[in-house]
């Protein structure tokens, strides 16, 4: 039911909804977020939502060209559905909620009455004609995973697992046995776990478990400790074995996707390419529990904020670009977003396959549609679950008084219950593929099935196997393992099922450590892994192909092998892997050795989020060269070594906040080719500082990257190739620099770095109120234990702070500090992950000096050109979490007006 009564409501403008053709939405951060205002938003009537056919709602979808969706199921067969699996012989098992948020304050959602609905195609004609009740009155299903005859089931509020079969070929589950005893489980239903997937370790995973399951030689559940994955709702694989999650929480998307999480949670520079937390939705209803700032001017959601459901496309009935790509859904935006993966230097980088073109695989106008799921099926197309209801949040963030609740009421959304579509993508020159019949086959077959190109049919026959512990398949099983194909995936199913029968020969891991495959290779250092610990001899073969990995060619292996050998505890393993990390020339290499070890220094732990992994190994090949040469002059702590006999007097000019560090790069590289000779800022040091060209270029680099991020300086890294070209442009020159010739050339060397004294005068605005007796002018009293804390806090970025100066001035730096605030892990909190800087004259027209710079607790933002301005705005591009912003004390640097 859906009154058609108006309603008049405090809301933002609604830009009038346009049926097109077919699309989902997927989220992400917008180019440019536009700022939360503060004045009042208008009052108007909102349109009506209303439930609408399957057909008519995918008339208001947009897909890419030669795409389409149809209907597999809908009501009345199926309500509220929140994920599907299927069996070995294609039947499909619908998780149904049927208590979810059933009015605004979730009335009857503890009620054990939801389900889990099977729905069978008996003549193989591609349609479902035959559905059951599976299993009945259960409480909110959220974990499904079909083994053989059998299916594993868990609800809301326990981590127990139950296995559940139909007996007598009914449809209709009638044996139950507890398989796993978790225990109860409290706290809100969203953030309990989801899943499960049989991995292709054969281990058993799930969201929020630091464990995973597996079954032992006897059917029982084996539990192993493993890292927390951060994982929310919804749960995949890829090609090779990685589990891939998604949370939604922190408004993150995809999460720890660098490396397995049996290893751990491990990220690493620019893992995002373009703005990939950016969503360009079509439906324009602002039901976000995040608020106005999380929405564009048009209304249209900015930013992830529900991603969920995720699903790497492996199957063979829809064209090759898609095969690989992470799926998942942005239920709020009514989307579904299509993610490009790459693999550069070691370092797994994630795109938006339609940023160019500000779009998503799919995206609706209808406001029901609310995908919440998707997964490659057994025919090999991709299957998309849309839970089609008005509220998509539960009741905790549509509480009376919240920004969410007064949406959804004036969008009739709480009315639409009770329906739900299962959808299945297709594609014009591509029709959906046979179904199975694995269960009435036998294990003969079953390994033939490992070669299938449909990533579910090789899950699904590995996973029988194992099941079925038949050991006559094992001749074939090896025959497959010790090939050496152009297609490296049957291969490692066939590894990891002889593993998973417990009948893996250490001579075919072997052979898989000298395959021409790299992804090969690092199953067989998986695999070995599990056969080495720390009282391996070093001689052994297993041993010492391990280590020898640390030497490959393809970065991707040489971190496996970092990661195995120290899992394994191989003796010595910590040497050779930090030997190896310093040696490479791999970003990702570098990167995964930072994080694999918890007293790996005690250097500024912000260093390598500000230079990258790259940037971090030349800083610290600087600071070698350094603490050999360059500190007998300016000192260890870069404020110049005491000149001998002559008190208060140095050897050197101070390298701390240095116009020639800090600013171009241009003029220290300069003085290091040619050196530098007079009066610097009014001091005779006697001796001129001495050309270094004798060093390599790499090596200047990376000196002049560690005094430019050491003794409380903070500025970009060098590149070698700036070097170079400044060496090749002064390759005819002789003579010394001076200070006066070389500030002709850089005139902004000429500008002070004073800090500005006038701070009183200043006038401050910003569009989120503070905290009581946390005001603006906090950030300007000098106190280091005050400052601005803002009152509301967004896990995505709306805030902004502007500054009124007393007169234009030239201003050559900013230095914002937050520090002090901290997480219960002591994690530092309220800082801005990223920041952009814009000036104007009038306070009206803004110029964007600095589209983004990576921030720090402390951030100290150099400028390499000074800027001259009356008007000042900085604002917050990226955020991490629910956070406020703080800032302690604000400073500019330059020459004040």
């Amino acid at each position: 039911m859906n009154p058609s009564n108006k309603i008049s409501v405090r809301l933002l403008p609604i830009v009038p909804i346009v049926a097109s053709s077919l699309t989902l939405p997927s989220c992400s951060m917008p180019p440019e977020v536009t700022a939360y205002s503060a004045q009042p938003v208008a009052e108007i009537s909102p349109p009506p939502s209303r439930a609408l056919t399957p057909e008519a709602s995918i008339a208001t979808m947009e897909l890419p060209k030669g795409y389409r969706v149809e209907r597999v199921l809908a009501e009345p067969h199926i309500a509220e559905p929140v994920m599907v699996a299927f069996d070995g012989n294609g039947r499909m098992y619908v998780a149904e909620m049927r208590t979810y948020m059933q009015d605004l304050d979730a009335t009857g959602e503890q009620e054990p009455v939801s389900r889990v609905s099977r729905h069978e195609d008996t003549d193989g004609d591609g349609v479902y004609d035959k559905h059951t009740v599976f299993a009945d009155k259960l409480l909110l299903p959220r974990i499904m995973l079909p083994l053989d005859d059998r299916i594993i089931i868990g609800e809301t509020n326990t981590d127990d697992l139950y296995i559940y079969r139909d007996s007598d070929g009914d449809g209709v589950a009638d044996e139950k046995t507890l398989w796993f005893e978790g225990g109860p489980r409290g706290g809100n239903m969203e953030h309990q776990p989801s899943g499960l997937v049989w991995a292709m370790d054969n281990g058993i995973y799930s969201t929020y478990y630091d464990y995973r399951l597996r079954f032992g030689p006897n059917g029982e559940a084996i539990k192993e400790e493993i890292p927390v994955n951060g994982g929310q709702w919804g749960l995949t694989q890829d090609d090779w074995g990685k589990v891939w999650f998604v949370n939604a929480g922190n408004e993150t998307g995809p999460v720890h996707f660098q490396q397995h999480i049996i290893y751990g949670q491990f990220s690493a520079p620019n893992e995002h390419i373009g703005q990939y937390k950016v969503v360009w939705p079509i439906s324009n209803i602002p039901d976000t529990q995040g608020g106005p700032g999380q929405v564009r001017p048009d209304n249209t959601l900015n930013h992830f904020t529900a991603t969920c459901g995720q699903d790497i496309f492996r199957g063979d009935r829809l064209p090759a670009e898609l095969r690989g790509n992470l799926f998942f859904a942005e239920p709020v935006g009514r989307l579904v977003r299509r993610t490009l993966i790459s693999v550069e230097d070691g370092i797994t980088r994630l795109a938006n396959a339609y940023e160019d073109q500000q779009s998503e695989f799919i995206r609706a106008t209808d406001p029901l549609f609310r995908p919440v799921n998707m997964v490659t099926a057994p025919d090999g197309t991709l299957y998309v679950v849309d839970m089609y209801r008005g509220i998509i949040q539960q009741a905790n963030w549509t509480r009376e008084g919240t920004y969410l609740r007064e949406q959804i009421k004036a969008h009739n959304l709480q009315y639409e219950i009770g329906r739900g579509r299962i959808y299945r993508v297709r594609h014009e020159d591509f029709e959906p593929g046979p179904q199975p019949r694995m269960l009435d086959e036998t294990p003969a077959e079953w390994v033939q099935h490992l070669s299938h190109p449909n990533g579910w049919w090789r899950d699904t026959a590995q996973k029988l196997l194992v099941l079925r512990r038949d050991l006559s398949v094992v001749p074939a099983l090896e025959r497959l393992a010790e090939a050496d194909a152009s297609d490296p995936r049957p291969r490692l199913h066939a590894l990891w099922t002889l593993d998973g029968l417990g009948a893996l020969d250490d001579a075919l891991i072997l052979r898989a450590l000298a395959a021409a495959d790299p992804q090969v290779r690092m199953a067989g250092l998986r695999l070995a892994e599990l056969r080495l610990d720390a009282e391996s001899a070093a001689d052994a073969p297993l041993a010492v192909a391990a280590l020898s990995a640390l030497q490959d060619a393809d970065p991707r292996v040489v971190i496996q092998a970092m990661l195995s050998l120290r899992r394994a505890g191989v003796p010595d393993a910590e040497k050779a892997i930090r030997a190896t990390a310093e040696a490479s020339a791999s970003a990702g290499v570098y990167a995964i050795n930072e994080q694999l070890w918890d007293d790996s220094n005690m250097e500024d732990p912000y260093l390598m989020r500000l230079l990258g992994a790259n940037g971090l190994k030349s800083y610290r090949a600087g600071r070698t060269l350094y603490s050999s040469v360059c500190f007998a002059c300016h000192g260890s702590d870069g404020r110049g070594a005491p000149a001998p006999g002559a008190e208060g007097l140095t050897l050197a000019p101070s390298l701390v906040g240095s116009p020639r560090v800090l600013g171009d790069e241009r003029a220290a590289i300069a003085i290091m080719l040619h050196g530098l000779e007079g009066e610097v800022d009014g001091v005779d040091y006697g001796a001129p500082m001495v050309p270094m060209n004798s060093y390599s270029d790499v090596e200047l680099a990376s000196v002049h990257t560690y005094v430019r991020n050491s003794f409380g300086n903070r500025a970009p890294a060098v590149e070698a190739e700036a070097v170079a070209a400044r060496r090749a442009a002064d390759a005819e020159r002789g003579d010394f620099w001076t200070l006066e010739e070389l500030t002709k050339e850089i005139p902004a060397l000429a500008t002070s770095r004073e800090r500005f004294k006038r701070r009183a005068e200043w006038k401050l605005a910003a569009n989120i109120e503070a905290r009581e007796g946390s005001p603006l002018e906090a950030m300007l009293d000098g106190d280091p234990n005050t400052g601005y804390f803002t009152q509301g806090f967004k896990p995505f970025p709306v805030e902004w702070l502007t500054i009124e100066l007393p007169a234009a001035s030239t201003i050559v730096g900013i230095e914002i500090d937050s520090r002090g605030e901290k997480f219960k892990d002591g994690k530092d909190i309220g800082w801005a992950p990223a920041y952009s800087v814009e000036v104007s004259d009038d306070g009206e027209t803004w110029k964007k000096v600095v589209p983004s710079v990576i921030g720090e607790p402390h951030a100290r933002l150099n400028l390499a050109s000074p800027i001259v301005a009356r008007h000042l705005r900085i604002a917050i591009t990226e955020k991490e979490g629910w956070q406020p912003w703080v800032i302690k004390e604000l400073n500019l640097y330059g020459e004040e007006g």
